[in-house]
């Protein structure tokens, strides 16, 4: 698929004072925006003037600063209402759930509007409850499971600006031997400058990174490095700059290349995966400001060997595509089993089946094919025994362990999954929570798999919190096969078990968690506190750990006073910001406060939950994060709703009273946030709540990869054209001198689609001083369908003629949508119009209008391909021709670059002259220059390979080919070549 831009003439001063210019921008940027389906066939005024006075994006940047794990982020989002009534901005954007907000300000027609983060008033608890469902399009679709999305409305005045600053932090967590940063580039609209930068500074060596494609798939992030040995490419116009600690990644696409990747502006994750060199014994220790952090990670030990029992739900409801992927996703699973390890299966529903009764088995290659057999012939039905399901799989293990006592160097695992809540047997949250509890006898550890909307998750995140292990969600029509097979590969492989690891006494307090069931290969431990005394000289650590049957001992004296001099040498002249200098401190409060939180969660005593919430709240409140215990409160902006004039009744669009009552949040369940205006208070209050419910997002991604084009504003005169080859990742320009009264053939794919398009040149004056004697325009574009009837479009900048079976005149300055036959046509006033052909060939006409044009100026088109995915191989014409074509850079011979110089008229008597640059297009060889072309009235500039002489060898044939006798000419022509 090839994007064909054309691009245009525009004298950027015309467009007057800034409002004028943000305007224009803004048209440009509309072209790309769907109609609601309801358009289509009548005239819909009250959708256009919505869609003008949309608040739009301007600048979206979103810059990340990663020191020793720990990220830093800030979102600077700002948008204009370019009508005079005040109009409502919405600021979404998706974060890691386990992430939390720090900060978060308004800045709203010059007033600023700070937060302050708060304890949590326990009667929001209550509110929630009283939320609406949202409406069309509110779903848990289309985004990964640790995401949850941030989402604020505002008023903006007219004719103002608002700009939106949020940050947040958050604890990479290794899996699988990388480490993972995932930025959501989703502005929904857009955007002239957008741009991700993300920093890492690390301590250690970087010995891997990795910048993969955006990534709109919902994939766990574990399932994204199962090939370890290939390194995705890059998002187009990622830069990396990296030294042996640092590195710097840039992704800042133009108008042009967010375009081929999203129209509606929804791109998707940017992720960046790195790891570094580990430090061999106890692990790398970092000091900073009278608090340390520990990373330990070992490598290079031998696998643990494993007994593990997978609990599956074959319940009526898994039946279909959630019990094909698990059956899938377990025979994967069962190859990588090792020798060493036992495993057994059981199934559940009304009835509890057992593959081995009363043991585990070996991994030998009969058990695993007898094994596959067994899952191949599980048939859903019934209802969902949880209970059941995991007193059978702990009573096996338990039981195993007790009459063999080679287990005891060996590590216990359950994997649990289900797709529901317990319908039959106990049904009780709290009886499962304290029966599982029981039947495990910390003696194995118990992971916890959920599928879909309808799990209770916050009963499977207890049962794993509860027992060592951690729960996974997958959602509906997510690929389950691939998160099943990365979610095992991640506990697949452990090293050690019982890992104790202590540090003096009367040296450090407030430590967080040092006590670890298991390490599995590729995670990494991570401990925080805070030292006693800064003035202590040294640090002694001690680890203790079991591998197999062995026992590991490790220690060492950390001297404290170097370690605190080399971490503030390396970040010295690196980061800037007092917060980001206090990472460790920070880092601290960030695990302080997740484990307090996880302690409640596993708490059975009102008294004990009372008091972990108590000290997880005043360490939210320390270091100002938005967590499940606080809330952060900004002042509501007192925006008075202009009165509209008549002609812009529509325009006002002031939230309703429905909006006004529901509370801003930041959440992972199904209820959509939205701005709470609690009168009296004048508040609105964001908070994040717990993981017990399933996460909303509103997003929608393209399932199709389509061609889009963009206005490219080049220097005044003919037209000029840019050609993107996406497969050759690189873009040609060119110009075309044309004669007033010319008719070109832009596209013709006459006997195979039946569609042809021509377009006639207008002339006007050049500019004083120019180098041109005149200036040319395409003052109108006709389209010819002759499939499955014969039908004529004919755009003018004033209107559009439509003759199919009968003849439609609409004018160009009203918006209206109509659609006869497979053919149609869609209208935005004073903006553009989209004609699509039975649904796979899509066009864009962009008008342009000047109110007080120069001499030199004229009303005019701007014709770009949306869609070609209709059009043949065989289509041709001046852009038609380049839609399935290839080009790649190579060197002019020396002696084809001497008869170039003559051609052109040059001199050739100088210094022997060097290969220079061409383009290889079909079999010829094609000079050309490195150029930029300045996009969306010069904000951007895209780089591309300029032919000079009238698209000379570029093209096939030569200009005066593709003029054609008249616009409504559909014939083919002579067989256009042009060889070398």
């Amino acid at each position: 698929m090839i994007t064909i831009i054309l691009l245009l003439c525009l004298y950027p001063p015309v467009l007057g004072e800034e409002y004028g210019n943000l305007e224009f921008n803004y048209n440009i940027d509309k072209i790309f925006s769907d109609l609601e389906p309801d358009s289509v066939g009548h005239r819909v005024p009250r959708q256009v003037n919505k869609l003008e006075s949309k608040p739009h994006i301007i600048d979206f940047k979103v810059k990340t600063t990663i020191i020793s794990r720990y990220a830093f982020t800030a979102v600077s989002c700002t948008m204009i209402n370019r009508v005079s009534a005040a109009k409502e901005g919405v600021f979404q954007i998706q974060i890691p759930a386990a992430a939390y907000i720090s900060n978060f300000t308004m800045i709203i027609g010059g007033r600023v509007f700070p937060s302050e983060v708060r304890e949590k008033e326990k009667k929001l608890k209550g509110k929630k409850k009283e939320t609406k469902k949202p409406g069309n399009g509110a779903k848990a679709d289309n985004i990964e499971s640790e995401m949850e999305t941030f989402r604020i409305a505002a008023s903006i005045p007219g004719k103002n600006k608002a700009t939106f600053l949020l940050a947040y932090e958050e604890l990479l967590q290794r899996r699988l031997g990388k480490y993972e940063h995932v930025t959501s580039v989703r502005p929904q609209q857009l955007v002239s400058k957008l741009s991700v930068e993300v920093n890492i500074v690390e301590h250690s060596e970087i010995t891997y990174l990795e910048t993969p494609q955006l990534r709109n798939g919902r994939t766990s992030s574990s399932t994204n490095t199962a090939n370890l040995n290939s390194k995705p490419e890059a998002p187009l116009s990622t830069v990396v700059n990296r030294t042996k600690t640092t590195c710097k990644v840039t992704f800042s696409p133009n108008i042009m290349q967010q375009a081929r990747i999203a129209r509606n502006g929804m791109l998707g994750d940017f992720v960046v995966r790195y790891d570094v060199e580990r430090e061999l014994g106890i692990g790398d220790i970092q000091v900073l400001n009278g608090y340390f952090v520990h990373y330990f990670a070992p490598k290079d030990l031998p696998a643990v060997p494993k007994n593990v029992v997978f609990v599956i739900d074959t319940s009526a409801s898994m039946v279909g595509t959630k019990i094909r992927q698990t059956k899938e996703a377990l025979f994967t699973i069962l190859k990588d089993l090792r020798p060493e390890d036992h495993f057994n299966i059981v199934s559940f529903s009304n009835r509890i089946k057992v593959w081995q009764q009363g043991k585990l088995v070996p991994v030998t290659p009969d058990n695993i094919r007898d094994a596959k057999k067994f899952i191949y012939l599980l048939s859903p039905s019934g209802g969902t025994n949880i209970n059941g399901g995991i007193q059978t799989g702990a009573a096996l293990l338990s039981d195993y362990k007790a009459n063999h006592r080679r287990t005891q160097g060996s590590v216990s695992l359950i994997i649990f999954l289900t797709d529901g809540r317990p319908t039959v047997g106990e049904t009780q949250s709290s009886n499962i929570l304290s029966n599982t509890k029981e039947a495990v006898q910390e003696q194995s550890c118990l992971f916890s798999i959920g599928i879909g909307n309808d799990v209770d998750y916050r009963l499977l995140e207890r049962m794993a919190l509860e027992n060592c292990g951690m729960m996974r969600r997958i959602y509906e029509d997510a690929d389950a096969r691939t998160m099943l097979k990365g979610f095992y590969d991640e506990i697949g492989t452990p090293l050690l078990s019982d890992i104790h690891i202590d540090y003096t006494e009367d040296t450090v307090e407030y430590v967080t968690q040092k006590l670890f069931t298991n390490y599995f290969n590729g995670s990494e431990i991570v401990i925080a506190g805070k030292l006693s005394d800064q003035s202590t000289d040294s640090l002694h650590v001690q680890m203790k750990a079991s591998n197999s049957d062995k026992s590991i001992m490790l220690e060492m004296d950390i001297p404290l006073q170097d370690k605190a001099k080399e971490v503030e040498k390396n970040i010295k002249s690196l980061v800037n910001t007092t917060t980001e200098k206090d990472y460790i401190e920070r880092l601290w409060g960030y695990l302080s406060v997740k484990e307090l939180l996880q302690s409640r969660l596993r708490s059975e005593s009102s008294r004990e939950r009372e008091t972990l919430s108590d000290q997880a709240k005043n360490l939210s409140l320390t270091y100002n994060f938005v967590t499940p215990v606080t809330s952060m409160v900004i002042e509501q902006p007192d925006i008075q709703m202009d009165k509209p004039r008549d002609d812009d009744a529509d325009d006002a669009d002031p939230l309703d009273e429905e909006h006004r009552e529901k509370p801003q949040s930041l959440h992972r369940n199904t209820k959509q946030p939205d701005v709470s205006v609690k009168k009296p208070e004048k508040k609105i209050i964001i908070s994040k709540t717990s993981a017990d419910g399933d996460p909303h997002f509103v997003v929608d991604f393209p399932l199709s990869k389509m061609a889009v084009c963009f206005n490219i504003n080049g220097e005044p005169g003919d037209p000029h054209f840019v050609v993107d080859f996406p497969l050759s990742k690189m873009a040609v320009c060119f110009n075309i001198n044309g004669e007033p009264g010319d008719v070109l053939r832009l596209v013709t794919d006459h006997k195979n689609s039946g569609v042809t398009v021509n377009g006639k040149l207008v002339g006007a004056p050049a500019p004083v001083n120019s180098h041109k004697k005149q200036r040319t325009y395409f003052s109108t574009i006709t389209i010819m369908v002759s499939k499955p009837q014969r039908s004529y479009i004919e755009i003018t900048p004033r209107k559009v003629i439509l003759d199919s079976k009968d003849r439609m005149v609409l004018p160009c300055d009203k918006t209206s949508a109509v659609e006869r036959d497979g053919l149609a046509v869609s209208i935005v006033g004073k903006s553009n119009i989209t004609v699509t052909v039975q649904g796979s060939v899509s066009f864009v006409i962009l008008v342009h209008h000047y109110k007080n044009p120069a001499p030199y100026q004229r009303d005019h088109l701007g014709f770009y391909i949306s869609s070609s995915k209709g059009l043949s191989s065989d289509s041709h014409g001046l852009l038609g021709q380049f839609l399935y074509q290839e080009v790649s850079i190579t060197e002019m011979p020396v002696n084809v670059t001497i008869h170039e110089s003559l051609l052109n008229g040059t001199k050739s008597n100088q210094e022997p002259q060097s290969p220079s640059t061409a383009l290889k297009l079909k079999d010829r060889l094609v000079p050309a220059v490195k150029k930029q072309r300045k996009i969306h009235s010069g904000r951007h500039q895209v780089d591309c390979w300029f032919v000079k002489n009238n698209a000379a060898k570029l093209i096939d044939g030569v200009y005066q080919d593709y003029v054609v006798s008249h616009l409504f000419d559909t014939a083919t022509g002579s067989d256009m070549s042009n060889e070398l």
